[in-house]
């Protein structure tokens, strides 16, 4: 029995998030029946985040166990020929039994992309959020300092989440603007659902001034969702992956390079 690792992209449109679910077509069904028809047996996959409907990846990292000896380039040629269009392998790994694509992961990376021009976007629609007003940069950056650290989320929480904890320990919160484009970049030990969207909409109502700077910190310690700003659209976000011990020689830099 081999444990292999792959480094997975897609475009979140096409998809009902990642879970399985009856009837409708998840990244995680499509996932499996690909790696069956190379394996020659049933796959069972366990992905490092689960991802929303409409929410993309450029590094999502996925394990899964085989009895199949294939070489490894099969499982990146062969399942791509297998996948759908908006979804392809990037990268394979074979990694020792104790690799789990989520228990092992110390840190994930989300980005989210926002274009801030009056006209909506056409050649980008589906792939970055829009706000039509102008938004000024450094107040959010101001703003996002206050989100670093660990604490409690639960003001930026969806009320269908079912995370065991709100507390996390946020380790990266930075925006930056190129042209029309804001980037909005998050790191964390974990996000809860819906966290990092309501995190962008919150920056963005700053933004446009809706509120100073440092009201993002009085809506943090309310604890309280109804404190806190719109929940931003899932198409500019992007998982970037998770990060791991060097010792599993997962590589990290795949879900930056496209942007």
């Amino acid at each position: 029995m081999a444990r292999i690792a792959l480094g997975i992209e897609y475009d979140g449109r096409a998809f009902h998030g990642w879970q399985r679910q009856a009837g409708l077509l998840t990244l995680q069904e499509a996932l499996e029946a690909a790696l069956g028809r190379i394996a020659d047996h049933p796959v069972a996959s366990t992905c490092s985040g689960r991802t929303d409907t409409g929410v993309h990846a450029s590094n999502q990292v996925v394990h899964f166990d085989t009895e199949a000896g294939r070489p490894l380039s099969a499982w990146v040629r062969g399942v791509n020929s297998h996948l759908p269009d908006a979804m392809a392998v990037r990268w394979v790994r074979e990694v020792d039994e104790g690799f789990h694509a989520r228990y092992s992961a110390y840190r994930r990376r989300y980005r989210y992309l926002l274009l801030n021009r009056p006209q909506r976007p056409g050649l980008w629609a589906g792939r970055v959020g829009w706000f039509h007003r102008p938004l000024a940069l450094a107040p959010m950056r101001e703003a996002a300092r206050c989100l670093l650290g660990e604490h409690d989320f639960s003001a930026f929480r969806a009320a269908e989440c079912q995370a065991k904890t709100p507390i996390k320990l946020l380790t990266r919160a930075e925006v930056r603007q190129e042209g029309d484009l804001f980037i909005f970049d998050f790191e964390a030990n974990a996000f809860l659902h819906h966290m990092v969207r309501n995190l962008v909409g919150n920056l963005v109502f700053i933004g446009k001034g809706g509120w100073p700077p440092e009201h993002l910190q009085k809506v943090l310690e309310s604890r309280d969702r109804r404190q806190a700003a719109m929940t931003f659209a899932p198409d500019g976000l992007y998982f970037l992956g998770p990060l791991y011990e060097p010792r599993y020689a997962i590589p990290e830099e795949a879900g930056l390079s496209l942007f």
